[in-house]
């Protein structure tokens, strides 16, 4: 495990001195847990509904590319959902 400041595999160096995460590695949610916690009014959130959550966004996201590319468009649009 990495300690706070401490570069590892997984992070970069901004020049503002902040170690960010970065993108597009396996493992990482696009979801945001808080947010997702936040909008379940009614009941708790279990731990692994996050990454449930997390693989229906990506399959709506990659399905919506599909749409945008078919359709020959580069920017995806509410009509691609």
């Amino acid at each position: 495990m990495y300690k706070a400041g401490q570069l590892g595999p997984e992070t970069f160096h901004l020049e503002e001195g902040r170690d960010v995460a970065k993108k597009g590695k396996t493992g990482e949610l696009i979801i945001s847990k808080s947010r997702t916690k936040g909008a379940a009014k009614k009941c708790n959130v279990s731990g692994d509904f996050y990454g449930a959550l997390d693989k229906k966004v990506r399959e709506l996201i990659a399905a919506a590319e599909s749409r945008a590319m078919g359709n020959k468009r580069k920017t995806l649009k509410p009509q691609d959902l």
